[in-house]
């Protein structure tokens, strides 16, 4: 259970607790071929360079860490390391490698592997920018003999130890060689339980069981990993999808919400494709759109709570989510502890009429569109927002048609994956859309809203800069008592809300997906995500 969660390409669904606690099968058969859709190409799966979800998916098969959180409890398990120690002032862990794991290429795991793995993030070529946040509060990994590794911490930093446990390990040999290593795109290298045997550009990628995977011979891995291969696919297009699946060709989907309640009735449903709706406590993920702080139109705040009070969130949620979602409240799941309880912004066009014109955007020349005197310039209120998936284009048609109302001119740039990051890592967008996935049960706001992270390859690509929000968050790392850090980080999640750098969207109530009558499974979701590492396919 990976618990880096990146970037997510669309609209997504999420969840709430299931009535009974689910367990793996031990006795569950193996073998077969799972095929899922991966939603999108990654661009790379580098270990260290990539930062979308597609390439987080398929490293959490292929790669391994030292702990692993349970699906279930959501308790420490062991992975790579057998055991750790935890020192009384929280600022030492000793992690105890298990002697019988190794690389895909059949070299041992060892310590030097594991300080390797920590070292490369703050390598300057390695560019980790939106990994370097989790790991800055680790001064040093130590080599105390080649089993056994020391993490020292220059602070408190609560996910400290999170940080550590669920660093990816790679082998020093294969990326000491940054250069070399960067271009390794196809290529991935790790020690877990399956082997990246094929990926094809456009096509597909395949993954082989380990066949020296450590836990095939370690009953608390019983009952997980169960198939042969993994084939994921890349389609984009959700009826392209939707099709695949009801040929058999595809043995899981994440449903929209829309698919689920209008798109998948009648034969094969029911019978070769079973949808589900499930409800589990995993961290919810978000969608947004983000305004570029670098263009001087979305500098200012009244300016961008007009946007959002120009997004018909209410009308969205009825039309296209049946109503199955809430309208988002901020950066952080509504549901969540952490949330503060801020009122959505609502959909008020009176109100964005009287921010804009506070703001100086009037429509003099009465042709429809707002205007501005900027640099002894008349600017009209123009910009471009690009997205990535077509599945979620009529929201933003919609948000278009209701911004031309209030004279502002939007226009909408479809563009595919890989494209459209080119431009989110280089700055060089009006505005863009897309979802953060909901991340740890604890958050830690630091990668995404802290002005350190406004830097090429940095998850703050919108460049959002407050002072009192980057204090808020650098205290609130460091606080050790729960109760006083949710309190904190509270006031961070209202500050970031009253800012509008984003026009938040929706925070879903539930998961939608699908999947082959082949698949058995435990459970519809463990407690705190799906499960299919918990699947297997029912004998014929």
């Amino acid at each position: 259970m990976n618990m880096k969660g990146l970037l997510a390409l669309v609209l997504s669904s999420a969840l709430t607790a299931p009535a009974l606690a689910a367990k793996p099968n031990p006795n569950a058969p193996k073998g077969g071929n799972f095929v899922f859709n991966l939603g999108g190409e990654p661009p790379t799966v580098h270990p260290i360079t990539s930062t979308d979800t597609y390439s987080r998916a398929v490293q959490n098969y292929v790669c391994d860490g030292l702990a692993t959180r349970d699906s279930e409890t959501y308790e420490w398990k062991p992975r790579l390391a057998e055991k750790w120690d935890i020192s009384k002032d929280n600022k030492v862990f000793t992690f105890h490698l298990r002697k019988d794991a190794v690389f895909h290429d059949g070299t041992p795991v060892t310590a030097d592997d594991v300080k390797f793995s920590f070292d490369a993030i703050f390598e300057p070529k390695y560019e980790a920018a939106h990994l370097r946040p989790y790991y800055e509060g680790l001064t040093k990994v130590e080599v105390l003999d080649p089993h056994t590794v020391r993490f020292t911490a220059r602070d408190l930093y609560f996910n400290n130890f999170e940080s550590a446990a669920t660093l990816t390990v790679i082998p020093k040999k294969i990326y000491s060689d940054v250069e070399k290593s960067k271009k390794m795109n196809r290529q991935l290298m790790c020690a877990g339980p399956y082997v990246l045997s094929k990926f094809d550009r456009g096509q597909v990628i395949t993954l082989k069981k380990f066949d020296k995977w450590y836990g095939l011979k370690d009953a608390a891995f019983a009952g997980m990993y169960n198939f042969d291969t993994i084939t994921m696919r890349f389609y984009k297009d959700e009826n392209v999808e939707l099709e695949r699946a009801k040929k058999g060709e595809l043995d899981y989907l994440d449903l929209r919400v829309e698919a689920f309640m209008k798109k998948t009735e009648g034969a094969p449903w029911g019978k070769t494709i079973i949808k589900h709706k499930v409800q589990n406590s995993a961290p919810k993920s978000y969608g947004f759109i983000g305004w570029n702080f670098r263009k001087e139109l979305f500098q200012d705040r009244n300016v961008r709570v007009a946007l959002a009070h120009l997004l018909n969130r209410e009308e969205m949620n009825k039309k296209f989510r049946y109503g199955m979602s809430d309208l988002a409240n901020g950066a952080i799941y509504l549901r969540s502890e952490y949330n503060p309880g801020n009122k959505a912004l609502e959909f008020s066009p009176k109100k964005a009429q009287e921010l804009l014109a506070k703001a100086g955007w009037t429509d003099k020349d009465k042709n429809g569109v707002l205007e501005k005197e900027v640099g002894g310039k008349k600017t009209e209120f123009k910009f471009t927002l690009i997205y990535p998936s077509k599945d979620t284009e009529k929201y933003y048609t919609m948000y278009r048609e209701d911004l031309k109302k209030a004279g502002i001119d939007m226009e909408l740039k479809y563009l595919e994956w890989n494209s459209f990051l080119k431009l989110v890592d280089e700055g060089n967008f009006d505005a863009v859309t897309m979802a953060w996935g909901g991340g740890s049960v604890d958050p830690d706001p630091k990668q995404i809203w802290h002005s350190a992270g406004a830097v090429p390859g940095g998850s703050n690509f919108i460049a959002y800069k407050n002072p009192e929000v980057d204090k808020l968050i650098d205290e609130a790392r460091v606080e050790p008592n729960k109760a006083k850090r949710v309190a904190a980080l509270k006031k961070v999640y209202a500050k970031i809300a009253e800012d509008a750098p984003y026009a938040f969207l929706f925070n879903d109530k539930y998961a939608f997906y699908a999947n082959s009558s082949r698949m058995g499974m435990p459970a519809e979701t463990f407690k705190y995500e799906i499960g299919r590492d918990y699947w297997w396919l029912k004998a014929e």
